[in-house]
């Protein structure tokens, strides 16, 4: 029986700059894609955002932050338009800026 050990029996003959490269390719390999929204995607995005600012709802927010979609949830604060950015107040009582650009998708948040 032949006990092969993987990559570890080639990382030996390896320069390090080598092998961190193909464990960058390996991580990359994990990333999440972007998603891009349309123009109706976008309408409803801004309805929900003037909405939660109007009544003080809690949202959940899913954005775009190091190549990976995360979950805020918060009450919005206003959002800067000449920034680019959403002020966002955490549950936790954290600001948080959010860049437009990077929002997937806004929900009101129902505890419960």
């Amino acid at each position: 029986m032949i006990r092969d050990r993987g990559r570890i029996k080639w990382t030996s003959m390896m320069l390090p700059e080598h092998v961190k490269l193909l464990r960058d390719w390996a991580k990359e390999d994990t990333y999440e894609k972007k998603k891009e929204l349309d123009e109706q995607e976008l309408e409803i995005l801004n309805e929900t955002v003037a909405e939660a600012m109007e009544f003080g709802k809690a949202v959940a927010i899913t954005h775009y932050v190091n190549h990976r979609h995360e979950l805020l949830v918060g009450l919005i604060h206003h959002a800067d338009s000449l920034e680019g950015k959403l002020h966002v107040v955490d549950s936790d009582g954290k600001v948080r800026y959010i860049p437009l650009t990077g929002i997937s998708d806004i929900r009101f948040f129902e505890e419960g």
